[in-house]
């Protein structure tokens, strides 16, 4: 495949802020060959192509375009952790790296991101399989681990995705007690775990960073 390969060029400056990093930076515009026949939806599609902030921590915090990370990066806001292979920007007196993860230079204080417990989330949480036979074509409920008749409490550590077939057979007792092992040990889940599910096909940069093996 041959190097994709974006020109850029100076335009006016606009204002760019993510939480607590607030800048007025120039914006890249891009300048495609004139022999290229799509030129308007490829400029579109690659710098709106998506980009993983991590704070300084390592913790990821977000997700932006390609264009505001650039920014970050050519203000020296944030470094490039991986980069798309085969793709390239270019001004016209420099090549930069087209970023794919980014970690911002300070620290981001982020609030409390509270995930509501639901019977969607969960669902979205466990990945809409089920947590014993890991089947993701049948109809599916949450089950209580320990049941509630036995003391069970609606917490994520006590609520998991379970096909029918499996939640009849498991009935009011404990996996142990059924011999069902669950799949995983359920957890609230933090706000980033939810990326997968809007991102379609994340990049494989990606992954060490949002614990997906």
């Amino acid at each position: 495949m041959a190097e994709n390969n974006i020109l850029l060029k100076s335009t006016k400056g606009v204002a760019f802020s993510t939480k607590s990093i607030s800048l007025t930076l120039v914006v890249p515009t891009v300048v495609l060959p004139s022999h290229s026949s799509n030129s308007n939806s490829l400029v579109s599609t690659s710098l709106n192509n998506k980009v993983l902030v991590l704070n300084q921590s390592y913790e990821p915090v977000s997700v932006c375009n390609a264009k505001k990370a650039f920014l970050l990066i050519y203000m020296l806001k944030a470094e490039v952790v991986a980069e798309r292979k085969n793709r390239t920007l270019r001004s016209v007196n420099a090549t930069f790296p087209f970023p794919s993860v980014i970690r911002v230079s300070a620290y981001i204080r982020v609030p409390f991101k509270k995930i509501e417990l639901s019977r969607k989330n969960i669902l979205r949480r466990d990945n809409f399989r089920c947590q014993y036979c890991n089947s993701t074509n049948q109809p599916l409920t949450l089950d209580h681990i320990i049941p509630r008749s036995r003391g069970g409490t609606d917490v994520w550590e006590n609520l998991v995705a379970a096909c029918v077939k499996c939640n009849n057979r498991k009935g009011n007792r404990t996996p142990e007690e059924a011999q069902m092992k669950l799949l995983s040990s359920p957890r609230r889940p933090h706000h980033v775990m939810f990326l997968k599910q809007f991102m379609g096909n994340l990049d494989e940069n990606w992954k060490p960073y949002l614990f997906i093996d």
